[in-house]
């Protein structure tokens, strides 16, 4: 008496080979997709570098509006005035020797 052993049907091996595929499939968007792991990692490092970015520039709007501040009307910086005048327009003071 010989037995047989009864093989998978051609249709479950396409069920669990479909399966398979898709749960690698899924598996890869997950990883490498556009809301994947690592897309999300670097988005994270873009928003370090533009948040430290952005207070570089608000430190620098910061000095700009203080430097307009003093040589605005209502308020006179004599050290910048000196240093505006000397830079600008080569003012030199009589106590000073020029070397070039």
């Amino acid at each position: 008496m010989t037995t047989t052993v009864p093989r998978p049907a051609l249709g479950t091996l396409l069920l669990i080979l479909l399966a398979i595929s898709l749960g690698g499939y899924f598996t890869f968007a997950a990883v490498q997709g556009d809301y994947g792991v690592f897309r999300q990692v670097q988005l994270r490092a873009e928003e370090r570098a533009l948040t430290e970015q952005r207070d570089a520039l608000l430190v620098q709007l910061a000095e700009m509006k203080n430097l307009t501040n003093r040589l605005s009307d209502n308020y006179l910086d004599l050290d910048l005035l000196d240093e505006q005048a000397r830079d600008v327009l080569g003012y030199l003071r009589a106590d000073e020797i020029v070397i070039r």
